[in-house]
């Protein structure tokens, strides 16, 4: 989201000044922040601007329902598993407030000049009168988010009496000037996100129902009413957020729109997001990603949404395909500030070294748990490159590569060895390098690109189980002998790089 701009220094600063100011119109000052977010909103609209810049894939689903929400004056809910930039939408949301309002200086809960809610401000103003100060509040600052937990207090949301205040001020514990204000109140003439709401307690969910429905809150029992003016968002799985017991119904019931999140629908959707948000510029070495690898690191969550061995509740985060992507690449800038190559070109067995990109963000169903996350992740690996093989190459033939092997040939593939020795290796395979060019996955010359897209290749024949892999780069035939000859555990019948 933009930051907010800096507070100009010539705008009011007394009650006084701020009413002679056209910073100071009452149309302006006094209208709701729901009001303030639904005008901005529209003059976005008019201008065809982005309304959500950064958030991908969403344009036809999510931010349509989303923006209609906005219209209405809604408070919302984002439904959603966990990587589908819930948060980031709800923080891009300040983005339609205004860049700076004004309030009276030193209030707690933003108090409007022209409409305070405060004993604070209203005393203040009682007796500055026109003098009273005014201060300025830019939009990152009226954004507030809080995380749900289970040990969240009505205290920490709505407030609570503070009798060292009381002591300090000579104040009864009914007055006003006691209160500690909690995030809520804060958030007053702003944005309150609360995320994974379901995991707030019963309890304190029923806090919330007189903000949404009737404006206010009240503190600690004390006949003390905060019409407060605040646009309220949620964030909820949808498991819990439809299970029995984790919601309280008349709260979801006060909630204007329920809006369901989703993962990229598409490979292509998916890497622009990844492309988007995986650290691949590094610095040091220019990094060249050929197209059909980030394919493969992209597939790698589309087939794990997919698999039944892994918890569907659960979700698979796009993050995964993000923190692969970066651990792909570090691999080989690993492998490139070792062997002295100019540029770092990722390959597929760069995914296998990448593994725990995986295997972290997968949870497993009971049949997953027996097999095991790694053994899964090479699995997943397998499956993504044969789809963009497949996607890519159609009914290319195969067939002499597949021969070599099953005649005893063998080949090991390290993700250590340099580019030029690579590319000498996968010479030795008969029709290898000639598919890989023959289907424009590299170009004559690119040797870097020509080693990816061989490692493709094999993969691809994996998966279809033409031909065998060990989980230490050893490609062999689809149904081994017990025992190899040693020179066929090299390079290409004994080419050793």
């Amino acid at each position: 989201m933009p930051p907010s701009p800096p507070v100009a220094s010539d705008l009011p600063r007394t009650l006084g000044a701020l009413r002679r100011s056209p910073a100071g119109a009452p149309d302006r000052v006094l209208r709701s922040v729901k009001e303030e977010v639904r005008q901005n909103l529209i003059a976005r609209l008019r201008t065809s601007e982005p309304i959500f810049p950064g958030v991908v894939g969403y344009d036809e689903s999510v931010v349509p329902q989303l923006v209609n929400a906005l219209l209405a004056r809604h408070h919302f809910i984002l439904l959603g598993l966990r990587g589908q930039a819930k948060s980031r939408i709800l923080r891009a949301l300040s983005s339609l407030l205004d860049d700076v309002i004004p309030v009276v200086e030193g209030s707690e809960v933003n108090d409007n000049p022209y409409a305070p809610i405060s004993r604070f401000a209203r005393t203040l103003l009682g007796e500055a009168g026109e003098d009273t100060p005014i201060a300025w509040v830019g939009r990152d600052a009226r954004y507030v988010e809080k995380l749900a937990t289970p040990d969240v207090t009505i205290a920490d949301i709505i407030g609570d009496v503070d009798p060292i205040r009381a002591a300090r001020g000579g104040h009864v514990l009914s007055d006003e000037l006691t209160m500690h204000y909690g995030m809520l109140p804060r958030a007053n003439r702003g944005l309150f996100a609360l995320n994974e709401l379901p995991d707030l307690a019963g309890k304190v969910q029923v806090g919330l129902f007189n903000i949404m429905q009737e404006g206010d809150v009240q503190i600690k029992g004390y006949p003390v009413r905060l019409p407060l003016d605040v646009l309220l968002c949620f964030t909820a799985n949808p498991e819990d957020y439809t299970a029995r017991g984790k919601i309280i119904t008349p709260l979801k019931d006060r909630i204007g729109s329920e809006i369901t999140t989703h993962y990229p629908d598409t490979v292509d959707l998916g890497m622009q997001i990844t492309a988007q948000e995986a650290w691949t510029d590094r610095g040091l070495l220019p990094v060249r990603i050929p197209d059909f690898v980030a394919e493969v690191i992209e597939r790698v969550a589309f087939e794990a949404r997919i698999d039944k061995r892994i918890d569907r509740r659960s979700g698979v985060s796009q993050r995964m395909p993000i923190s692969l992507m970066e651990g792909v690449v570090s691999n080989a800038e690993r492998r490139a500030i070792r062997l002295g190559e100019r540029e770092v070109v990722p390959r597929l067995s760069d995914l296998y070294a990448a593994l725990p990109a995986i295997t972290g963000k997968i949870e497993l169903e009971y049949e997953g748990e027996l097999v095991g996350a790694a053994s899964i992740a090479r699995e997943l690996i397998r499956r993504a490159a044969e789809a963009t093989f497949r996607g890519r190459a159609g009914g290319v033939n195969t067939d002499a590569p597949v021969m070599w092997f099953d005649e005893g040939s063998a080949l090991q593939v390290a993700d250590d060895v340099d580019t030029a020795a690579m590319h000498q290796a996968f010479g030795t395979v008969p029709g290898l390098l000639g598919v890989v060019h023959h289907v424009g996955l590299a170009r004559e010359g690119d040797s870097a690109t020509a080693v990816a897209a061989c490692e493709l290749v094999l993969e691809a024949l994996v998966a279809r189980r033409k031909i065998s892999r060990s989980d230490t780069g050893h490609y062999g035939r689809a149904h081994p002998e017990p025992r190899r000859r040693p020179d066929q555990d090299l390079f290409g019948g004994g080419l050793s790089a």
